[in-house]
């Protein structure tokens, strides 16, 4: 495990917080797969800052394994921390830092697998894939979407690396999240029934998210494969008023929807602007209620018992299941790859917390699944 851990160390320097660029890791990342005669394509952003990674070795074309992994971590910012964030740290077994987890311990044994993979013959190639702002909502990959398509061909399955402790993960919710902008009247609190208030126009469609979540628990598609077996509506943040004198004339409320693969999220989404529309008629245009999406990615659905599922339990050992939290492998499956979701650590004890890290043994489990898909390319 010598170079992973080298590699890790480097990819934990880097600060690759979603706020901020990844172009550094990106040149790091691209200079140790060129100089292994890797054929490297960076797919930059529209925005300069943020770059992915597409690289393959072997025969072009259709075929081969496909692994995947996000560039960018989750701020430190209101944690406690009792060893450097972005400083990988060793305690016995254990390996402290921003990213251990999710998911630089995955990135670091691919490349250490590309690296291995570049001494070797392949008959069937070898394809990796690197992108960003996953940690927002998949921006990343969604935008990276159209210049990936051609690039990737039709590889025979897909890995995204994400924790799930080496077990092979094939399904996961889809996501969908809105930001609502409520307007109504500025006015005086004394005179407050003389106007129309969004900060109460505002707890007034949280009542109505809350209905709707009642409604999918009581009578929507259930899955017993995940922790909550329905879909779910969850207000995360709202803002608005100035002083406690003045009625609030603009409020802000965010929320998202996480669905099965049998609710169809159009469907709630209109489900929900109905609601708003029915909450605004009365008003004779003194309120109103916008719905602007903020980011979506699909559910992943992939069958127990398909080639893809029972490959990677092979190399892996791991047993299926499903997962709570979103990945990119959503859209990978939705442009034709069968995909799971199998990387080590644990999202629940070890993911987006303070002191971050993971063990020596799970980095060496995955290095055992790498190893092993890696001998069916030759």
């Amino acid at each position: 495990m010598t170079l992973s851990l080298e590699i890790l160390d480097r990819l934990i320097g880097f600060e690759t917080i979603s706020a901020r660029s990844n172009l550094d890791l990106i040149a790091y990342v691209e200079e140790f797969l060129v100089t292994r005669q890797f054929r490297v394509h960076r797919i930059a952003d529209l925005t300069d800052d943020k770059a992915g990674l597409y690289a393959e070795m072997g025969p072009g074309g259709a075929g081969g394994v496909l692994l995947s992994a996000h560039s960018d971590v989750v701020p430190v910012t209101g944690q406690h921390w009792t060893r450097p964030p972005f400083k990988l740290t060793r305690d016995g077994d254990l390996l402290f830092g921003r990213g251990t987890t999710d998911m630089k311990g995955f990135l670091a044994e691919m490349l250490a697998a590309a690296d291995t993979a570049s001494r070797r013959t392949l008959t069937a190639p070898l394809k990796l894939l690197i992108s960003y702002d996953e940690e927002i909502g998949c921006v990343g990959i969604a935008r990276m979407r159209d210049r990936l398509t051609p690039l990737l061909g039709t590889p025979r399955l897909a890995i995204v690396g994400e924790p799930t402790e080496m077990q092979v993960a094939i399904g996961h919710k889809g996501k969908r999240a809105y930001r609502a902008e409520i307007t109504g009247q500025a006015g005086h609190s004394a005179l407050a029934p003389n106007y129309i208030s969004a900060l109460q126009l505002a707890v007034d469609l949280v009542l109505d998210l809350r209905a709707l979540q009642a409604d999918l628990k009581q009578n929507g598609a259930r899955d017993a494969g995940y922790d909550i077996p329905y879909s779910t509506v969850h207000a995360g943040k709202m803002i608005s008023g100035t002083a406690l004198n003045i009625v609030p004339e603009w409020a802000e409320l965010v929320f998202e929807i996480r669905h099965l693969a049998e609710d169809d999220p159009d469907l709630l989404e209109r489900r929900i602007a109905k609601a708003a529309a029915e909450l605004t008629a009365p008003l004779a245009g003194a309120g109103a209620i916008a719905l602007h999406p903020l980011a979506a990615y699909p559910g992943l659905a992939t069958p127990a018992t398909g080639d893809a599922t029972r490959q990677v339990q092979g190399w892996s050992g791991g047993k299926t299941c499903k997962v709570a939290f979103g990945t990119e492998g959503g859209v990978l499956a939705e442009m034709g790859i069968p995909t799971v979701v199998c990387g080590p650590g644990s999202m629940e004890r070890q993911g987006h917390k303070a002191d971050e890290h993971i063990s020596c043994a799970q980095l060496a489990a995955c290095a055992t699944l790498l190893a092993n898909a890696l001998d069916t390319l030759q």
